[in-house]
């Protein structure tokens, strides 16, 4: 009996040599950046995050600490996150020379002279209010000014980079803060320093534990009126157009798992590169699950990983950074 011919995929899935001959895409060291949550507060200090098993907030030595080791492991990037001492209506601490993140990226890069210091530039950890910028009196929605808070958040970036920073990335999500913080960091004499836009950032449920890390849960109202919706794609492509337009050097996608297809749209459609931002909420899923004994914990965040990969992105933010790395040294 004649049979028509067919694929023979399994050809090339026989043995691990031939599975890794022909396997497409690979997660590196270098292609990941672990976040950390920096604390104005004792040097030795170190607060667990309950959400985030293996996430804390730090001192500076306890800081300095952690990031060695990772360092050691492999690690060449990180993104700083600054919780400060006192808050007020303007988020005045997130340019403050002496703050959180300003001593913490001094101390780093004295440290690490190799190591690419990336500041999250956002002020929500230090407004009062847990929003992104300023916030007209009597407002309880949560509407953003946003002209106001532009100059804010240009004067927060500047504090960074004049402190030894490799690349600031704003999270607000206001409308045209990378033109406001490009012009400032080039006025500045910081024409080479480049920046990190989330320009894809969507008012995602899966960011819950990290407003716990963060101490940046709105204190009424919420982010809608400048995160982007969840159901939309086509206004991602304006996002990112007009960050890439007003001169972002990487545009991000955030959240990474749930937005596999915009991170995909994104890298079809612009050459720049394209970073990805594993959420607080997908980690604590999986250290929940794998805590359960549901999944196996090192299997489900390595194919995590490699699925944003596949969709596109060139880097990715993840809290998994360090425990890949002493996988990938284990």
């Amino acid at each position: 009996m004649d049979i028509a011919p067919f694929h023979r995929g399994r050809r090339l899935r026989r043995t691990p040599g031939l599975r890794a001959l022909v396997r497409e895409n690979f997660l590196r060291a270098e292609d990941l950046i672990m976040p950390y949550f920096v604390a104005e507060a004792a040097a030795d200090f170190e607060k667990p995050i309950a959400a985030m098993p293996g996430v804390a907030q730090l001192g500076l030595k306890k800081l300095e600490k952690q990031v060695g080791e990772a360092v050691q492991r492999g690690l060449g990037a990180v993104i700083l996150f600054g919780i400060p001492k006192k808050k007020d209506a303007s988020g005045s601490g997130a340019w403050a020379p002496e703050g959180a993140v300003q001593k913490a990226v001094t101390r780093l890069k004295s440290s690490f002279p190799g190591l690419t210091v990336i500041t999250d530039v956002c002020l929500c950890e230090y407004t009062s209010h847990g929003h992104c910028g300023v916030i007209r009196k009597g407002d309880k929605q949560g509407c953003v000014v946003n002209d106001e808070t532009l100059e804010l958040l240009a004067r927060t970036a500047l504090s960074h980079v004049d402190a030894g920073a490799d690349m600031v990335a704003p999270s607000d999500m206001m409308d045209g803060r990378i033109a406001a913080i490009r012009a400032a960091l080039d006025a500045a004499g910081h024409a080479e320093t480049p920046i990190m836009s989330y320009a894809v950032k969507y008012a995602s449920s899966f960011y819950g534990p990290f407003r716990e890390a963060a101490e940046s849960a709105p204190a009424f109202g919420d982010r809608r009126t400048y995160q982007m919706d969840p159901a939309n794609s086509r206004e991602a492509m304006r996002e990112a157009a007009a960050d890439a337009f007003e001169g972002a050097d990487i545009l991000m996608v955030k959240p990474a798992g749930p937005c596999l297809d915009l991170i995909r749209l994104v890298r079809d459609n612009f050459d720049t590169p394209v970073a990805a931002y594993q959420v607080s909420g997908e980690y604590s899923m999986l250290k929940a699950a794998a805590a359960n004994g549901w999944t196996d914990e090192k299997a489900t965040a390595l194919e995590s990983l490699l699925a944003i990969k596949r969709a596109g992105a060139d880097l990715i933010i993840t809290y998994y950074a360090a425990q890949v790395l002493e996988w990938m040294n284990g």
